[in-house]
């Protein structure tokens, strides 16, 4: 019930913040569009967009929440309902924004082998895009920093050669695999490494977003004081 609440709560919040959501819709259009006469480049600008969006619209939420989080930990809140109540909240909208630009998709581009494998693409990068804006958020508490980073990062996503071991190590590497498996109709090995990848990084993102806000947000036992006795009641 808690993380239904947060999660109902953090939605909230973001609609109310209608120029965020605006740049979200809009920044993976940019993506889109600006690479759209090669076909492969600009379904994976797409979903490297749409990560983007959802990882900065994450990186604000949680760093918002911060002074919210402490007060609702006081009264009881589990941190575990608030860190996966915001991020399904985040995930609903990233879902949504996915499932315009594979519309999107659908419509400008033909003759796709498997169409399916492009909602898969931005499914993925959505789900990672959420907990990576939360991780993110705990190194760096400012919401500007924190966007540049996340700007750093994907701009190494895309200047790196995603052949080489190096670009294994990046977040969203996977979009190179399951954009081949979308546009060329690659074997399963596109698609395995791709969804092996996704869930690895994932995983990871979670675990570490996850435990270190618990420990961010456990309670501290403060131990109490022992009270001295004046010199005048030891003598009495």
């Amino acid at each position: 019930m808690m993380l239904l609440t947060v999660a109902s709560i953090s939605l909230q919040e973001m609609i109310r913040r209608r120029v965020a959501l605006l740049f979200v819709f809009l920044l993976p259009l940019v993506f889109y569009v600006v690479r759209i006469d090669v076909h492969w480049q600009a379904i994976r600008f797409l979903s490297v967009g749409v990560g983007w969006a959802v990882a900065t619209l994450a990186l604000f939420s949680h760093v918002g929440a911060r002074r919210l989080d402490r007060r609702l930990t006081v009264i009881g809140a589990s941190p575990t309902a608030l860190f996966f109540g915001r991020q399904a909240a985040l995930a609903a909208v990233g879902v949504f924004v996915a499932g315009v630009y594979f519309g999107l998709v659908a419509v400008t581009q033909e003759d796709l082998p498997h169409l399916a494998g492009v909602a898969l693409l931005l499914v993925t990068t959505v789900l990672i895009g959420a907990p990576l804006g939360a991780l993110v958020s705990l190194v760096i508490s400012r919401e500007l920093e924190g966007a540049l980073a996340l700007l750093s990062i994907m701009a190494l996503q895309l200047l790196v050669d995603p052949a080489g071991a190096a670009a294994r190590l990046l977040p969203l590497w996977s979009t190179r695999e399951l954009t081949a498996y979308a546009i060329q109709g690659h074997g399963s090995g596109s698609l395995s490494s791709g969804t092996i990848h996704f869930a690895l990084m994932m995983a990871a993102c979670v675990l570490i977003a996850w435990g270190a806000g618990v420990l961010r947000l456990r309670a501290v036992r403060v131990s109490p004081v022992p009270v001295q006795e004046s010199p005048h009641a030891a003598l009495k």
